[in-house]
């Protein structure tokens, strides 16, 4: 597998994206938001998949394509499980085609299980979730190949499909594992995939919280490592991105801190933020996140994807603005 051209990008230095949260009324302004996220400079610009809880990102991705012209687009990441392996491979070329070349493609097993029955598809378990993972990861390089192609996998299968048009982008369009399971998650990034998607949080009694710090970093990257010597793959061919659930920032600590207290007095639309501790979360000065960041960058992470609100415009310009640039 040879090394992306999106992750050979990290040559030239840290990348960012931005996960928007559209929360209720983001339809309303989630074009204005991508064409912002896109003046700042950001790389990406990406919507998660809850379709229980907010629009879905395919839709939605479609229409933000027609008013950006540079910023990547996706999800960190889609569910497996929502929707067949072949329709996947259908939707991810045709959003390649219409951004001219421009998806991320990010693959993840599901968890939120109130989601799953309200569209009543059934929770497997982890085990058969990664199957079907695994199933995906086979269909869409076959489907994009130009020739009809069938596959009997674990959980899917299919006879004779061809997605034309194909994907823009060659080899095809870039392939993010989201997770950070250091067995079986990272394992399938190195056999499989042009990216990895980690953070340092970590489910407790009380919650998600960051109870690994940097070192929790350090620790998943080692593990991405390994499973790449075990396979023999060159690790540089895995662009190393990293996870935060909530960012928020303030021109102090103080006015950050009040930001969040004002936001968490809401229901949130983000399941991740539902099932957080507050230490998960980014929040702080400019001074404050940009040494946060710092930190994760020198354990070796190359691409960070920040998860902020639809109404945080100061978050988004304070971090292109004064963050960014401090963390190099």
């Amino acid at each position: 597998m040879a090394r992306h051209p999106w992750v050979a990008e990290a040559d030239n230095g840290t990348r960012w994206g931005i996960q928007l949260v559209l929360g209720d009324e983001g339809l309303t302004t989630v074009r204005d938001r991508a064409r912002l996220v896109e003046q700042l400079g950001f790389d990406g610009f990406y919507i998660f998949d809850h379709p229980a809880l907010q629009p879905d990102p395919w839709l939605t991705l479609a229409a933000v394509s027609s008013v950006t012209s540079r910023v990547r687009l996706g999800s960190f990441v889609t569910c497996v499980e929502y929707r067949h392996p072949g329709l996947t491979a259908r939707y991810a070329a045709d959003l390649d085609n219409l951004s001219d070349g421009r998806l991320v493609l990010g693959l993840g097993i599901g968890w939120l299980k109130p989601e799953f029955t309200a569209f009543d598809v059934p929770y497997l378990d982890a085990k058969e979730r990664y199957a079907l993972l695994e199933d995906q990861l086979a269909v869409l390089p076959g489907a994009w190949s130009g020739e009809k192609f069938s596959y009997e996998g674990k959980r899917s299968r299919v006879v004779d499909l061809t997605i034309a048009p194909p994907p823009v982008q060659r080899p095809r369009p870039p392939i993010v594992i989201g997770g950070s399971g250091e067995l079986r998650t990272l394992a399938l990034v190195a056999e499989h995939a042009d990216a990895c998607n980690v953070n340092e949080v970590e489910a407790t009694q009380g919650g998600m919280r960051n109870v690994a710090g940097v070192e929790g970093v350090r620790r998943k990257l080692e593990a991405l490592r390994s499973h790449c010597e075990r396979v023999g793959r060159p690790v540089d061919e895995v662009l190393r991105t990293h996870f935060t659930i909530k960012l928020v920032i303030g021109k102090t600590d103080a006015e950050a801190m009040a930001k969040l207290e004002a936001i968490l007095a809401s229901p949130s639309t983000s399941p991740g933020t539902r099932r957080s501790h507050p230490s998960a979360f980014v929040v702080g000065s400019p001074e404050t996140v940009a040494a946060h960041y710092r930190a994760i960058r020198e354990v070796g992470i190359q691409y960070f994807v920040v998860q902020v609100d639809s109404s945080e415009i100061e978050t988004l310009e304070l971090l292109a603005t004064r963050v960014v640039p401090a963390v190099g």
